[in-house]
């Protein structure tokens, strides 16, 4: 099995760059036209999941507005698991459509049918 959509979201939000926690979210709600809206709680668990499986790591911290904003970057393993479960779903929609035009081509009408 792959990994889950909410794993997959914040994986590629830091893919292009380094990004710190809220950053992530608006990225992610950006990508999703706003479909997932990932809470601060469930973010910072997942970060800190995520750091410990070793897919992102800690690159940075700022101080913007007085508050201090540690920044987190997609490692090499954390690239693998984008590429990984983006083929997995490839697969999976390919398969699945491959049925679907099966299913089609055996509803469809035929030409001389009665009926």
């Amino acid at each position: 099995m792959g990994i889950s959509e909410q794993t997959l979201l914040i994986l590629s939000a830091l893919a292009d760059q380094p990004r710190h926690g809220y950053a992530v979210v608006t990225e992610v709600a950006e990508m999703t036209n706003g479909r997932i809206q990932l809470r601060a709680g469930t973010l910072y668990g997942a970060l800190d999941r995520l750091v410990t499986q070793g897919l992102i790591a800690p690159d940075h911290d700022e101080v913007e507005n007085g508050r201090l904003r540690r920044f987190y970057k997609l490692t090499d393993s954390g690239a693998d698991a984008i590429r990984a479960e983006s083929l997995r779903m490839a697969t999976a929609v390919r398969l699945a459509e491959e049925r679907l035009n099966k299913r089609a081509a055996r509803n469809a009408p035929r030409l001389g049918a009665i009926g």
